[in-house]
């Protein structure tokens, strides 16, 4: 072959690459369906989130966001399926306090901050310590004095080994000297059964799960893990109140994609996010669950990550805990 004849055949497939990229950037993102994990079980609030935040942004742009549960292995299965998807936007995950946690106590095949692209937050919430009605405890001091009466003998469910719920049952475990034994489940949904059906006597539970059973009777709400009372439930007393002052966990909820993906992609998903926190109808529809607003840039939620990495891998130190593959 001719080197004028390769010559050519190279500018021709310069030409190519140079006009499908070009084709490419004319895209409008997104221009076909998102694919939102939530590791962990239906019915819980990180599913129940997904949920609210695809029909949103579904609404938004007139593309499918489909919320995929992806439950198991303390988050990791579904967490690693997002970290190992393409990074091109169509894949994103509804993190949680979980995210920074659970890679502190075991070894995940992910970094929950290198591997990921912080997006931005949506709400930050309280939880709510809750029983089954016929254990014999109406207020959280009779619920500490009983668990001390029984050293080992009640229970508590959490909506996973390493999530929040469990460190901050193990936080409230340090802090009063109570033992307790810890069952874990793969979501909020399955840890409320447990309690509801009398299988378990106490779940620390996101409010947005919680409350339409504390409010029909089937759970007994005893404190807020706050310094001040929820809205959504204001008859229920926060831990300081019911005489545990200075006990406060604080969680959120909060959009990743995989690291990698363009920043122009990141960015036009945290400004619509925000947007539609800003929105009084989802404001109203976050505060009735018992969450409260949290817009947050993407440069701010992984600063987030970061501080949460460092405050409770303290607890995990102090509680000794370890969790198995």
């Amino acid at each position: 072959m001719k080197v004028s004849t390769v010559l050519q055949s190279f500018a021709a497939l310069a030409l190519l690459a140079v006009s499908s990229a070009a084709w490419c950037a004319e895209q409008p993102y997104p221009n076909k369906h998102i694919r939102l994990i939530s590791p962990y079980a239906p019915g819980g609030g990180n599913s129940l989130m997904a949920r609210l935040v695809g029909e949103r942004l579904t609404e938004s742009w007139g593309r499918q966001v489909i919320v995929d549960n992806r439950p198991g292995g303390n988050t990791i299965i579904g967490t690693a399926a997002a970290a190992k998807a393409t990074p091109d936007g169509y894949t994103m995950l509804l993190a949680g306090s979980s995210h920074v946690i659970v890679p502190l106590a075991i070894d995940t095949p992910y970094h929950p901050i290198r591997d990921f692209a912080a997006i931005g937050t949506i709400a930050k919430y309280e939880q709510i310590l809750v029983v089954n009605p016929s254990l014999p405890a109406k207020t959280l001091q009779e619920f500490i004095a009983l668990a001390k009466s029984r050293p080992g003998q009640l229970n508590y469910v959490t909506f996973g080994s390493g999530s929040s719920s469990h460190l901050a049952m193990e936080l409230l475990s340090l802090t009063t000297g109570i033992r307790m034994q810890h069952i874990p489940h793969k979501g909020t949904g399955p840890a409320l059964t447990d309690v509801i059906g009398g299988h378990a006597d106490a779940f620390l539970s996101t409010p947005s799960a919680a409350i339409p059973h504390i409010r029909s009777g089937r759970l007994r709400a005893l404190a807020v893990s706050g310094q001040a009372r929820s809205p959504a439930v204001p008859d229920v007393p926060s831990f300081s109140e019911a005489g545990l002052p200075g006990f406060e966990v604080r969680s959120w909820y909060g959009l990743v994609a995989p690291a990698g993906t363009p920043k122009p992609i990141v960015e036009k998903v945290s400004g619509e996010l925000a947007r539609i926190i800003a929105t009084p109808d989802m404001r109203d529809k976050l505060s009735t669950q018992g969450v409260e607003p949290y817009a947050n840039s993407a440069e701010g939620f992984t600063a987030l990550l970061k501080s949460d990495m460092a405050k409770w891998a303290k607890v995990i130190k102090a509680a000794n805990i370890k969790l198995e593959n």
